[in-house]
């Protein structure tokens, strides 16, 4: 059963602002995600590697994972001043930082998923 997120009469602009809204708070669930699991990579490399660079990297990212967080969730909290655009201009600023932002969060995810695939083929070596 799925719930109805919009309805029929709204605008579009709208509707891009519940979707984008939507669309941060997974990126926020899935950086709380990752945060837990560079705990365990951070202990699979302590208790089957013991590299201390390795280690670096991971608690580098974690940091890293930890301000993406905030910087969302502080963006999340701004996305209420987007409902007050009354011009093209100003949606087009919002749509735009929320473009910088998904952005942002790639490329995280991407550091992220190399990261862990290093330590994985090192683990397998």
């Amino acid at each position: 059963m799925t719930s109805r997120l919009f309805n029929d009469h709204e605008a579009d602009d709208r509707i891009m602002l519940k979707k984008d809204k939507v669309e941060v708070g997974h990126w926020a669930e899935s950086l709380e995600h990752i945060d837990e699991e560079i705990r365990m990579l951070l202990a699979l490399e302590d208790r089957f590697l013991n590299d201390s660079a390795l280690h670096v990297e991971l608690l580098a990212l974690q940091r890293e994972n930890t301000l993406k967080s905030g910087m969302l969730y502080r963006y999340e909290n701004a996305m209420r001043n987007a409902w007050e655009c009354d011009d093209m201009a100003c949606d087009t600023y919002y749509l735009n930082k929320h473009e910088k932002y998904r952005e942002l969060y790639m490329e995280h995810l991407k550091s992220y998923r190399k990261l862990k695939s290093k330590l994985f083929s090192r683990l397998l070596d």
